[in-house]
């Protein structure tokens, strides 16, 4: 998938000043790297290139704040957020953390907690997670992404045959019920929206991980992860995440909490 940019110039008054702006986008531009094909975290216009969703939200009050401009840079997968924020063509990446990815960068606390579960046929005996954690079964995920990360550190009778990228839905769809995979691992609001539109595909009851959602900066940066930690601190406090996911109809995430500072 091409990346797609997307600039906007922001007039908010500087609430943290320059030097915080400068801390954050030294390039004079906060430039935020994001899963474009994830729509928890937002969605892409195919013609305008527009992004909408919680990351464009999030992004645009940090940069306000800040007192820059930003771009949102929409990746097709999680490495590619983790090389933008390494190699300086990004400041920031929206992504769920795992120990692995900590390895590479460093992450703020979550700013939004993101069930996973599985997809499978509409006739298959799987109705729990556990029932998907037995011999015999055949499970998939994308491969490097927070569901194989945890599947794979976490079942105990199975394993899981990762995918190099997501299928699209059509095709996933044809490997459940042709029976290529018994179960597909992904986040809850991804599966609810292709179980809504693929009557042939079922999401199951409940989730095997709840997943942190949060944001990525180069490693080492300290005063940029305690800029934007601070920053996220007062934007769960206000509940401006909770109101973003409102106003985007997402249904299968929900806000994390400010950091317990006491």
């Amino acid at each position: 998938m091409r990346s797609a940019l997307l600039l906007l110039s922001l007039a908010g008054v500087c609430c943290y000043g320059q030097n915080v702006g400068s801390t954050l986008a030294p390039t004079g531009k906060l430039r935020a790297a994001f899963l474009g094909d994830n729509p928890a975290l937002g969605r892409v216009d195919p013609k305008t290139g527009a992004v909408t969703g919680p990351v464009a939200e999030i992004v645009q009050e940090i940069a306000r704040r800040a007192g820059v401009p930003y771009e949102l840079i929409a990746s097709p997968g999680g490495r590619d957020v983790m090389n933008r924020v390494k190699a300086g063509t990004a400041d920031i990446g929206f992504l769920a953390y795992n120990a692995g990815r900590a390895m590479e960068v460093d992450f703020t606390s979550p700013w939004l907690m993101m069930p996973n579960t599985y997809l499978v046929p509409a006739n298959s005996p799987i109705q729990k997670v556990a029932d998907a954690d037995r011999a015999g079964v055949h499970i998939s995920a994308v491969k490097g992404d927070t569901q194989d990360v945890y599947l794979t550190n976490n079942l105990k009778n199975t394993k899981v045959d990762a995918v190099a990228e997501m299928p699209p839905p059509d095709e996933l769809e044809a490997q459940l019920t042709g029976g290529k995979i018994d179960a597909f691992g992904l986040n809850r609001q991804r599966a609810v929206e292709i179980g809504a539109t693929h009557p042939k595909l079922r999401v199951v009851t409940d989730n095997f991980f709840n997943a942190g959602q949060a944001i990525a900066v180069p490693k080492g940066n300290a005063a940029r992860l305690d800029a934007i930690n601070n920053m996220l601190d007062e934007i769960l406090a206000a509940n401006f995440v909770k109101a973003s996911i409102d106003r985007a109809g997402l249904k299968g995430v929900e806000s994390a909490k400010p950091r317990d500072k006491k």
